[in-house]
């Protein structure tokens, strides 16, 4: 039974999405504290001038929790849509995924929070990923320890395994994971060759342009790209 957790992202990257694949149950973290200039509130597609940014704005205050920023109200939804119009409307399945997108923006989010969630499950469900999609903030309380609440989390939904990202090495503490009765592995994300527009092709973006370009072959190409979670 293996656990994986993270941050809920806007319009998250492929990496993302394949470790959502990878476990049994996900937990989207909303209940962590929001950082600006990182991945949750934006992400990137590709252009013929190479990548760019979409940005949801949002107000916070230091501290406030991913479910606490507040999405500013400007026209961002329109921009974001036009510019996914423009930049994949030459795309193979532009017409059946901008549906489930443009459907999904008429719906007025106050929250980062609960706009993200939404979105992850929306774009989980295009893939056809089965994994069991959890809220941080509808569980019972969690430690405040990052470490410490991985564990607990495993614990509550009795799974053996935590799938970390390739980059959890780097701040996860290995004294109190060896000291759990929760095994971690690594995941080893590659990125899955595929087809794109606008020549040369581009690594690490929104696994909108996955969609946009290989539809229904998407979560087959993810999976045929993965390689076996390392230890640590």
């Amino acid at each position: 039974m293996i656990l994986a957790a993270h941050q809920p992202q806007y319009l998250a990257y492929t990496g993302y999405f394949d470790k959502i694949d990878s476990a049994d149950v996900f937990i989207l973290l909303d209940t962590v504290q929001y950082k600006k200039n990182e991945w949750i509130n934006r992400n990137r597609i590709k252009t013929p001038n190479g990548p760019l940014f979409l940005t949801v704005p949002v107000s916070f205050n230091f501290g406030d929790a991913v479910k606490d920023a507040k999405i500013s109200p400007e026209a961002w939804k329109k921009k974001h849509l036009q510019s996914l119009r423009t930049y994949y409307g030459k795309a193979p399945h532009f017409k059946e995924i901008f549906s489930y997108l443009e459907a999904f923006f008429q719906e007025n989010f106050l929250f980062l929070g609960d706009l993200n969630c939404g979105l992850v499950k929306l774009l989980a469900n295009l893939l056809g990923i089965k994994t069991r999609l959890e809220i941080a903030s509808e569980l019972p309380h969690l430690p405040d320890q990052p470490d410490a609440r991985l564990i607990e989390l495993s614990r509550y939904f009795d799974s053996d395994t935590y799938l970390a990202g390739a980059g959890g090495r780097d701040y996860m503490s290995r004294d109190i994971w060896q000291n759990s009765p929760v095994k971690v592995k690594f995941q080893d994300f590659h990125e899955p060759p595929r087809k794109q527009l606008y020549g040369e092709f581009l690594a690490n973006l929104s696994i909108i342009d996955l969609l946009m370009n290989e539809g229904d072959e998407s979560l087959n190409l993810l999976r045929q790209a993965r390689r076996q979670p390392t230890d640590w």
